[in-house]
């Protein structure tokens, strides 16, 4: 193993343990030839180091730290600001195995392609090694990767995101584990490519450096390969939130919500109970990724595998998420924000905006500015540890029993404010047939409405024909499944104007939801109506004290209108044409909707 000869620190005795980590670095090396190899101990002292150098090269701007200690800003390639979804692929041996909605590569075809755009990409530079867990200290659910890279913003996102460096280095058992490569090469879009060996258990990205594509154990790992694993193993893993609220009576429900980019997601998981409803808690144990299993108890189990926030910049402030700005005070990175002249940062949606600074792309901005001075995904990475409210379950290597599920999207019209499915047969359809509108975390994709099932189309790691399937095997094996509803906040009156407050006062909904869910509630019956689509609340269902809105409004978020939901069904009936391995109960869902709504009045 010549290449280990440019190994750079001493660390290199806590992974010599391992020859599989000691193959996989050496055929990198071999391949991407870097000038040196680092081996990441995830210490405190390396931390300073690594910031100092990219501090030095540009690569980082280090901020006021008097106002922001511990703070740095990057910019990302103009051409590189987002998930570029179209140059995603998922590579199995068979086609089907990838199904319709992701892109294909035969595993042959994209190691070769990929093994020409990596060869010699990292000459003239250091190549990263970062051993990182997904997971809770001490959980069975954890999952081991090795990261390569050559960029040391990947290496400091990855502090955040994950546990890394030597504790996890000691767990590394054989070679169970995710094998990632990643080279910003030249940045090229052309030769971008972000591709999934779901058979291998190994992850190759090149030739970008924005977070969704680079950091391999985010979106990735936690989700493309995880919800393979989770298929063979018999769990899953999604995309969604994970938040407790207490009661004013001091019980405590566990809610997981699955959205797509852009729909509130991070702002709900932190939301702040209004004064109008005094008594209530809400402590955030993840925004973003949600892993989810049968305890033996029967009942739904989940733990957020991160340890970091990952998330949307713009429009993020003191009114809509007064928790994300108190986190992101210290510690953060920053990503394509404006850099202010006191070395301070600001964007789009936030207070006092400044007079000139410096836009995402480096260029002088003014506020007479006819561009934005942040990119519209600009993002900042920040621990979850500095969340001021963090549930103490977020450590909990058991996880947290699950009540609700929750499935949203962004909607202008046709679907009401909120309603529960059924079962949990027919929770599955309500996911299956999300459709939202799209937003800036994917490339190229403009405004559309689309189908986004469980909000995991650009993250399912496999045919989502199975993926169905396998959620619908899951409520067959639980003995006390959660509860399943559809939320949209989003919802406009035919001025274009929104008709729910949103932000702080969906607690409003959120404490209809779990009083749904509430073993000890006996009037659930009297505050839901049985409509063709759900149960939707009755009208004086959702507390409005303290908040301006009429009784007409309420009836409108609430409603159902038959040929809207009927032209829904029809593009539910395309979306499912895609799929050969679509399973009949789904179909039979459809179809059953169908005759409802035809029957209703």
């Amino acid at each position: 193993m010549e290449n280990l000869n440019k190994i750079t620190n001493k660390y290199i005795n806590n992974y010599i343990k391992n020859k599989y980590v000691l193959e996989f670095v050496n055929k990198s090396a071999e391949l991407c030839e870097p000038d040196k190899i680092y081996f990441c101990n995830g210490s405190e002292e390396e931390k300073k180091f690594l910031t100092g150098e990219a501090i030095k090269t540009g690569e980082l701007i280090e901020l006021k730290q008097e106002k922001f200690p511990g703070c740095v800003l990057h910019r990302t390639a103009i051409n590189d600001v987002a998930r570029t979804e179209h140059l995603t692929y998922i590579c199995t041996t068979k086609k089907e195995d990838a199904g319709p909605t992701n892109n294909w590569m035969a595993p042959k075809d994209a190691y070769e392609e990929l093994g020409e755009y990596f060869r010699d990409s990292m000459k003239g530079r250091t190549m990263y090694v970062i051993p990182f867990m997904m997971g809770v200290p001490g959980s069975k659910m954890n999952k081991i990767g090795v990261e390569i890279t050559d960029s040391i913003y990947v290496v400091l996102n990855m502090r955040i995101m994950t546990h890394i460096g030597r504790i996890v280095a000691d767990d590394i058992i054989g070679d169970n584990f995710t094998k990632g490569l990643h080279s910003k090469g030249d940045i090229s879009l052309e030769k971008r490519r972000i591709c999934h060996f779901p058979e291998d258990n190994t992850i190759w990205s090149i030739n970008s450096g924005y977070g969704g594509n680079v950091l391999l154990g985010k979106k990735c790992l936690a989700l493309r390969i995880a919800s393979y694993l989770g298929r063979k193993e018999g769990w899953l893993a999604e995309h969604m939130l994970l938040m407790e609220i207490q009661t004013p009576d001091g019980k405590i429900f566990y809610v997981a919500g699955a959205f797509p980019s852009s729909c509130g997601k991070t702002n709900l998981s932190m939301l702040i109970p209004p004064e109008s409803l005094p008594g209530y808690k809400v402590r955030v144990l993840g925004d973003d990724i949600a892993w989810m299993y049968i305890g033996d108890d029967g009942r739904l189990w989940a733990i957020n595998p991160e340890a970091g926030f990952f998330g949307v910049v713009p429009g993020t402030n003191m009114k809509t998420n007064k928790n994300a700005m108190l986190t992101i005070q210290k510690n953060t990175i920053f990503t394509n924000v404006l850099l202010k002249e006191d070395k301070t940062v600001w964007w789009e949606g936030m207070e006092n905006p400044p007079d000139k600074g410096i836009d995402w792309k480096g260029d002088a901005w003014t506020k007479e500015s006819k561009e934005p001075g942040t990119h519209p995904n600009s993002r900042f990475t920040t621990p979850t540890s500095q969340c001021p409210a963090l549930s103490s379950e977020f450590s909990n290597p058991k996880g947290v029993p699950v009540s609700a599920v929750l499935f949203g999207g962004r909607r202008g019209n046709v679907v009401p404010l909120v309603y529960e499915s059924f079962n949990w047969k027919h929770g599955v359809f309500i996911g299956a047939t999300l459709r939202s509108e799209t937003t800036a975390a994917a490339m190229g994709l403009g405004k559309i409405v689309r189908n986004d099932p469980m909000a995991m189309i650009p993250f399912c790691g496999y045919n989502m024909g199975d993926y169905f399937a396998h959620w619908l095997d899951l409520g067959k094996r639980m003995k006390f499944p959660p509860k399943i509803f559809f939320v949209n906040w989003f919802r406009k009156n035919r001025e274009g104007k929104f008709l729910w407050p949103g932000y702080g006062e969906n607690l409003r909904v959120i404490e209809w939801i779990i009083k749904q869910c509430d073993s000890d509630n006996n009037n659930k019956e009297k505050e839901a109506v049985e409509t063709p689509v759900g149960y939707v609340p009755e009208i004086d269902a959702i507390n409005t004290k303290g908040i301006e809105i009429s009784k007409q409004d309420i009836k409108e978020l609430l409603s159902i209108d038959k040929n809207e939901w009927l032209e829904e069904a029809d593009e539910v009936e395309k979306f499912f044409s895609k799929f050969d391995r679509m399973p009949k109960e789904l179909t039979k869902e459809l179809n059953d909707l169908r005759e409802r709504l035809k029957n209703s009045k």
